[in-house]
C-alpha cells in the first residue's frame, strides 16, 4: 500500500510546476529568458556562455548612432534619467551589434544584458521580478522586433514600456531593434482612414495603433544605407582585422559581391571580409 501511495505522489510531483533553476549571477554578463511554456510555471534567467565581443570601435559609418545609444546607455548606468530605445533602419548596419558593443565596452561598469524573444514578452513582469533587487544594471533586448496585430507580446510590451500603474524596474531599460518604424507591417488601405479637417490631416485609428506601440520609446535612432564608399571602408577595415588589405582585387570582389547579396551593408562587408581573408590567408 505504502509503495502504491509512493508511486501516485511521484505522478503528482511531475504534474506539478517545479521551481525555476537559480540564476548564477556570475556565470556570464549576458542572458537569454527561458519561458516554461506552461501556465502557472516559472520562467528562468540562462547565462549565455559565449557572449559575442564585438567592439564599438569595429562599427564603421555610424559615429553618430553610437554617440546617441552610448550617451543613453551612460546615464542610465549612472543612475540618472534615461529612456528605452528604438533602433531602426537599414539591416545590416549595425543596431544589434551596437548593443553588443556596448555591453562588452560597460560590462565592468556593472551592464548586464538580457535577450528577450517576442514571443516571451508576456513574460516581462517575471523578468522585472528577477531582477529588481539586484545593484547590476540591466537592458532587457529585443532582436529584430516586428508584430502583425495585437499580439500578447505587443500588448505586455506596450503596458511595460507606458500605459500600467506598473512598470520596469528602476535598473531596467528595454532596447529593441528593427527593421519597421513602427513594429508592424503598413497597408496601402489604411491610409484610406485618414480624414481632413480643414487644413489638418487626422490619421486612422489602425495607424494610430500602429504607432502608438513605437512612441513609447523616449529615443528613436535611425540607420541608413551605406553608400559604395562607406562599404568600402567597412570592407577594409575588416580585411585589415583579419591581416589582410584591401587590395584593388578585393575592392573589385567586394563590389561583385555586395551585388550579388543585393546590399552594401556592414553584415555584408564583414562577410565579404572573412571570406577573402580565410581564401588569402597565408597560414
Amino acid at each position: 500500500m505504502n509503495r502504491e501511495l509512493e508511486q501516485i505522489l511521484r505522478r503528482l510531483g511531475e504534474l506539478l510546476p517545479q521551481p525555476a533553476p537559480e540564476t548564477d549571477w556570475k556565470a556570464s554578463i549576458a542572458f537569454r529568458w527561458r519561458s516554461s511554456g506552461r501556465a502557472g510555471t516559472p520562467g528562468w534567467l540562462q547565462p549565455v556562455r559565449q557572449v559575442h565581443r564585438i567592439k564599438l570601435s569595429d562599427l564603421q559609418g555610424i559615429d553618430k548612432q553610437i554617440e546617441r545609444v552610448e550617451q543613453n546607455t551612460k546615464q542610465f548606468l549612472a543612475d540618472q534619467p534615461a529612456n528605452n530605445v528604438l533602433l531602426t533602419g537599414a539591416r545590416g548596419t549595425g543596431k544589434s551589434s551596437i548593443v553588443k558593443g556596448l555591453l562588452n565596452r560597460y560590462s565592468k561598469q556593472g551592464l548586464r544584458l538580457i535577450e528577450v524573444e517576442k514571443n516571451d514578452l508576456v513574460d516581462l513582469p517575471q523578468i522585472v521580478d528577477q531582477v529588481a533587487g539586484r545593484k547590476e544594471r540591466f537592458l532587457l533586448f529585443c532582436d529584430d522586433l516586428s508584430f502583425h496585430g495585437a499580439e500578447d507580446g505587443y500588448i505586455a510590451l506596450k503596458v511595460a514600456l507606458d500605459g500600467s500603474i506598473s512598470t520596469t524596474s528602476e535598473n531596467m531599460l528595454i532596447y529593441a531593434t528593427s527593421n519597421r518604424r513602427h513594429l508592424m507591417p503598413e497597408y496601402m488601405a489604411e491610409n484610406l482612414e485618414t480624414k481632413y479637417v480643414g487644413d489638418e490631416i487626422h490619421p486612422g485609428e489602425t495607424v494610430e495603433e500602429k504607432i502608438s506601440l513605437s512612441e513609447r520609446f523616449g529615443l528613436w535612432v535611425t540607420f541608413y544605407p551605406f553608400d559604395q564608399d562607406e562599404y568600402l571602408e567597412i570592407v577594409g577595415h575588416w580585411l585589415r582585422t583579419f591581416g589582410a588589405k584591401l587590395s584593388d582585387a578585393a575592392r573589385e570582389e567586394a563590389l561583385q559581391w555586395s551585388l550579388q547579396r543585393g546590399s552594401r551593408s556592414g553584415r555584408v562587408a564583414y562577410q565579404f571580409a572573412r571570406d577573402w581573408a580565410g581564401r588569402h590567408s597565408k597560414k
